[in-house]
């Protein structure tokens, strides 16, 4: 845990809770596959105490949508507080910042100081917008973004404006009521969600960006959100959206490599590798049928992820 009680934060108001700031020992973390990303309210001061032991790989600390407006500046404090006192997680962290013009301009100037990984946008149309967050915010720091309108979804390659944005997560019910969608269509088999999820999958992976699918709401339907889990997989997902630790378990297990894939792909680089050296980069395997590049570059892509 970050703090060994929080008893005494909890005894605190906001503003005084700014005078306890630690030193920003952080290390950055980086890995090389994203599984679950889970949402944190920080708020709950309960689940920040945690951010030092979470099984996700990205933890999302959400400023927007899920705090009243009126609680707000408590959620700012609260996050900087346990961030600027933790010491190692094995989660890249991101916080979820308000729209740019309605906050998110201010609260990107008050933590940019702090050790985390990544700031994500919100209700992003242009990508002009994206602009100017690069400009103000801490050039250590990766941009994500969240993409729920339909001004965004239409131009998906044109957001990828720096580097630095590095990920798109797809926000589906703000989407879909950009899009004057019901949320009725949000059902597992619908071919309009498919054709969402599709489109924001490839054109992201076109300009290599991380897509992370939707975050599924009913969270104690388990085994619903498993079917996403395993539908998103092969499609090409690679990170899904999670609400709490049952659903990042099903997350990690679906979204990781087998020991089989992996023990596939190994064989693959080395029959592959020591049969080019002497001029055939197409061959029949008595154990995998026939090797050629393409299967080759596959089985790196697996391998780049371990």
């Amino acid at each position: 845990m970050v703090f060994e009680s929080i008893d005494w934060i909890k005894e605190l108001s906001p503003e005084e809770r700014l005078k306890h700031l630690g030193q920003n020992r952080k290390k950055s973390v980086k890995k090389r596959i994203y599984r679950s990303n889970m949402m944190i309210n920080p708020l709950n001061l309960e689940h920040l105490n945690r951010l030092d032991s979470l099984e996700a790989d990205m933890v999302t600390l959400n400023l927007e949508d899920a705090i009243a407006p009126e609680k707000k500046r408590e959620a700012l404090i609260n996050t900087a507080l346990f961030i600027s006192h933790l010491e190692e997680s094995n989660s890249f962290i991101i916080v979820r910042i308000n729209p740019f013009e309605s906050g998110g301009r201010e609260e990107i100037a008050f933590l940019n100081g702090f050790r985390f990984e990544a700031i994500r946008a919100t209700k992003i149309k242009e990508a002009d917008e994206i602009e100017n967050i690069l400009k103000i915010l801490d050039k250590r720091k990766e941009l994500h973004i969240s993409l729920e309108t339909k001004e965004a979804f239409f131009n998906i390659k044109s957001l990828k404006v720096s580097n630095r944005v590095t990920t798109f997560n797809i926000g589906i019910l703000d989407l879909l009521n950009s899009l004057n969608l019901p949320q009725s269509v949000l059902n597992f088999g619908s071919p309009t969600i498919d054709y969402i999820l599709s489109k924001f999958l490839i054109e992201s992976k076109s300009i290599g960006v991380r897509p992370i699918s939707f975050m599924y709401q009913d969270y104690n339907n388990l085994d619903e959100f498993r079917k996403w889990c395993e539908r998103e997989r092969d499609m090409g997902f690679r990170t899904k959206a999670c609400m709490g630790p049952k659903q990042v378990e099903i997350a990690n297990e679906i979204f990781g490599h087998t020991k089989e894939e992996i023990e596939r792909a190994k064989y693959i680089k080395e029959i592959f590798e020591k049969n080019a050296q002497e001029g055939n980069t197409g061959f029949l395997d008595e154990k995998y049928g026939f090797i050629d590049e393409p299967i080759y570059k596959d089985a790196l892509l697996i391998l780049k992820d371990i």
